[in-house]
């Protein structure tokens, strides 16, 4: 009964087995199909591909010079301006003002009648130039440019200016003296003053001042701030 029993058992291990290599034959078989199929449709292709670029001839080499573009040149964007204190600003304003004040301005064409008396800014009605002779707005400030010199008369003027505007002044008087002391007796600054108040922003009409104010040798000068409607 033993030699039975392992008899069968061999047999069965060999049945197996044989099943086993049946089926990796039939694995093997199948791999190798599946390769000639994909061989014979490559062929197909590539005969296909011939059959489609038949009479095709490939382009000359070209000598022609094909320039390189430039790269862009990136600018970093320009770092963050420090915010100006308020004692700052009214300096820096005070600095433009005074730099854009030329003495070669001419302003003859701005006035009415004598140059050396009246300035009334383009697009201001008479009636204005009309109201500042008859004092309609009283004098708020003054400033005394006796003995300062082109240049220090120059700034001071736009800095009492700036100062007149920020305040919202609308009527100052200028005193810039007749002449009498300058070389020749000639009222040089006077004449630059005329000049530098016509470049001035905000200033919208000058006449001469009245004896009691310093006739001849000041101005009545008012600021756009006369123009605005009050509270």
């Amino acid at each position: 009964m033993k030699d039975f029993a392992a008899l069968k058992a061999l047999g069965q291990q060999l049945k197996g087995k044989g099943e086993e290599r049946e089926r990796e034959a039939a694995e093997r078989a199948k791999a190798e199909a599946e390769r000639i199929e994909r061989e014979k449709q490559r062929v197909a292709e590539a005969s296909i591909f011939r059959t489609t670029m038949k009479g095709v001839n490939k382009l000359p080499e070209s000598n022609r010079y094909v320039p390189q573009m430039p790269k862009p040149v990136i600018t970093p964007p320009a770092p963050p301006k420090r915010k100006l204190t308020a004692t700052e600003q009214k300096d820096d304003d005070a600095a433009v003002l005074r730099e854009s004040l030329s003495d070669l301005f001419g302003v003859e064409h701005y006035m009415e009648e004598e140059p050396s008396l009246n300035y009334l800014a383009p697009g201001v009605g008479n009636d204005v130039m009309k109201r500042l002779r008859k004092n309609y707005w009283p004098v708020q400030d003054e400033l005394d440019l006796h003995g300062l010199r082109r240049d220090d008369a120059r700034e001071t003027l736009a800095a009492f200016l700036h100062k007149a505007v920020q305040r919202n002044q609308r009527c100052v008087c200028v005193i810039h003296g007749r002449g009498f002391g300058s070389r020749g007796g000639e009222p040089v600054l006077k004449s630059m003053v005329h000049s530098w108040l016509v470049q001035t922003d905000g200033v919208i009409a000058f006449c001469q001042a009245h004896a009691a104010e310093g006739g001849e040798g000041a101005l009545i000068v008012l600021l756009r701030a006369a123009l605005r409607p009050e509270r």
